[in-house]
Parts: structure tokens; sequence; C-alpha cells
């Protein structure tokens, strides 16, 4: 299948090609130019009114409570991604440029789904059910956070990215408690997009689906074997 290789210098292991970064001392940019591009469209959709727009919703949302608690992997999201970026930056530059184009890939779709398809959902609790801080950080969050443009969620997405990235990248990989905070971190998060009331399970739904169908344009999936045999 032909890949994002395509796009940079090639670099064969003998099974499969990578994008080789090596050699990329212009690689650290990538992230604040899509930044640049992304975030004035992000916000262009944020602004705009979704009163008219579709209403996401399944039937299972209405069964899955709300946990304040969740708020905490919720937001810890930003430093998971941050982390997994930087870790991978200089540990694992090739595999740093998968990531971030499968990540950046996520991100542009869930631009063009949100142009296409305005959306947005009503789950979120009028009141919370709980007063403590927690309740609060999510009150906080819910104010700042519009309820709209919603799938497929970036969340999920990009936490699903950050944990392809750690289990290719041929260092990171080596360490099991690196690759175990990765999974309990990925998983709790997409968790808690459902129990803070972020997101319908049909946002989850769409971005596990989205993020399987990328994979294979980003990731070898023989990487792992070839590199632990050679």
């Amino acid at each position: 299948m032909k890949t994002m290789s395509d796009s940079f210098t090639k670099h064969s292991t003998g099974t499969h090609t990578r994008l080789y970064a090596h050699d990329s001392n212009m690689s650290f940019l990538f992230i604040p130019i899509y930044a640049a591009l992304y975030i004035p469209c992000f916000i262009f959709l944020e602004k705009h009114s979704y009163t008219d727009s579709a209403v996401v919703h399944m039937a299972a949302d209405d069964r899955i409570p709300f946990c304040e608690a969740f708020i905490i992997p919720y937001l810890m999201w930003f430093l998971y991604m941050i982390g997994v970026i930087v870790a991978s930056y200089f540990t694992d530059r090739d595999v740093y440029v998968h990531g971030f184009f499968y990540m950046a890939s996520g991100m542009t779709i869930f631009l063009i789904v949100s142009f296409l398809f305005p959306n947005y959902h009503d789950l979120r609790p009028e009141v919370m059910p709980r007063s403590n801080v927690l309740s609060s950080m999510v009150n906080i969050l819910q104010r700042t956070d519009t309820p709209s443009n919603l799938f497929p969620s970036l969340h999920v997405h990009n936490s699903i990215a950050a944990h392809i990235t750690v289990m290719h990248n041929r260092v990171l990989r080596k360490k099991k408690w690196i690759c175990n905070l990765s999974l309990v971190l990925c998983i709790s998060i997409i968790l808690s997009t459902l129990l803070i009331k972020q997101h319908s399970l049909f946002d989850i739904i769409t971005a596990i689906t989205m993020s399987a169908v990328l994979y294979p344009f980003f990731f070898d999936s023989a990487d792992k074997t070839t590199d632990r045999l050679s």
C-alpha cells in the first residue's frame, strides 16, 4: 500500500519502508506550521452557530453515567500528546514523523466533517449531580468548550495515535512501564470523553473507525517484528 513515505526520502529495512526523518532538521517545524493552519479553522468552527446543526445522539448515551472524576484523564490528554510528541522527536525521529502525520490527518478530516456536517449534542447535565472541586472543573471546561463539532472525536483519535506511536517507537517500546502507562492513559482518556459528557458514543465509534482506516497509511504493522529481529 502506498504510504506517506512517498512524500519524503525513503529508508528501506528490507521488508518495509519508513519515513526517513533522521536527516530532516526541519521536522520540528511540522507542528507549528500545522498549528498555524489548524487553530484558525478550529476557532472559526467553534464560533459558528450550531443551533440549526444536526444533533448527535445514541440511545446508549442515556445509559452512560456522569462521573466528574474523569475530568482528570480528560485534561491529561494535553500532557499525553506533548509527552509523546517530544519523546518521539528525540528518540525515534522517523516514527515521530509518522505519528505527526497520523494525528494531523485525523485532525484535518475532523475539520472537513465539521464544516460539511455541523453538529452538536445536548448530553451535558444542566446541573452538576454533585458539588465538589472536580465538578467545578467540568463546569469551567464546559463553559469554555462548546458542545459542537464533535465527531470524529480528536481526544479519541489522537490518544490512539499517541499510543500507537509509542508502541512503534524503537526506544520507548522497550520500556514496559512507558507502554503500560501509555495504554492506561489512552483508555482512560477515551472513557473520559463519555463520562464527563463531552462526547456521544457515536463520536467515539467514528474516531476509532477513522484511526483504524488511517493506520496502515502511516505505520507498517511489520515494524515491531522486523526491528525486534534485526
